[in-house]
């Protein structure tokens, strides 16, 4: 059974003064209007946030509907661009792994690993007993879920007030919300180098080449950093 007591702690996580609420309400806000504009009831645009859950997985189904992709090119799509949550799955699950706990809890709870769920984890897993920290990490991806959930339902509901400007400034604030939270976080000279490098590569890179940008400036500024991080300890 989960613990109530370390499941709604972790549920309440969300409620705290720097918690991705508010940021990931607004970021499905937008995918409920557009959820809506692609022609999708309340209930598959609801059932289509619990499935695909990670927020960019839903832009790119979406806009790969839009485009009338085949159901096999939007499925290896969005499996591509979750491909990134298999290194957070990777760093968080051995931090919770008990043997008093069942199993059917690790399987359930991979469902719940995004960028905001993991971020409250890593946070926070240290003030948890070991053997609760599955149950804790249940209650916080319900609960991101839930306000997942409450963001489409409002973004849906309210879609004819939302022109396109809107809905991408609503859609970016989440990753903005976990860059700042990265850097606070920052307790090494690698991650702090590593987003200050790619602050700055990004947009010379976008001058040269727009499409390839994000990724180059991410593996040239990821990798100066940590060879940086490394000359240091040595």
């Amino acid at each position: 059974m989960i613990s109530k007591k370390y499941f709604f702690k972790g549920y309440k996580s969300i409620l705290t003064y720097d918690s991705p609420a508010i940021a990931l309400t607004c970021c499905f806000i937008a995918i409920g209007a557009l959820f809506r504009n692609l022609g999708f009831n309340i209930q598959e645009s609801i059932f289509s946030t619990i499935l695909t859950y990670a927020l960019p997985g839903s832009l790119v189904m979406a806009e790969s509907m839009l485009i009338g992709a085949s159901l096999l090119n939007i499925f290896l799509a969005v499996w591509f661009v979750n491909a990134r949550l298999y290194p957070m799955a990777i760093s968080l699950f051995p931090l919770m792994m008990h043997k008093s706990q069942p199993k059917w809890k690790y399987y359930f709870s991979c469902h719940f690993i995004a960028v905001s769920a993991w971020l409250i984890m890593k946070s926070n897993y240290k003030k948890i007993p070991k053997e609760q920290r599955i149950d804790y990490w249940i209650g916080i991806g319900c609960a991101t879920v839930s306000v997942s959930i409450i963001g489409t339902f409002i973004g849906f509901s309210f879609s004819e007030y939302l022109n396109k400007d809107m809905m991408m400034g609503l859609a970016i604030l989440n990753p903005v919300y976990f860059l700042c939270m990265m850097v606070g976080a920052a307790k090494t000279t690698q991650i702090t180098l590593s987003v200050g490098l790619g602050l700055i590569l990004g947009p010379i890179i976008y001058l040269l080449s727009p499409e390839w940008s994000i990724l180059l400036a991410g593996i040239i500024g990821g990798t100066v950093a940590y060879l940086l991080g490394e000359y240091n300890v040595s």
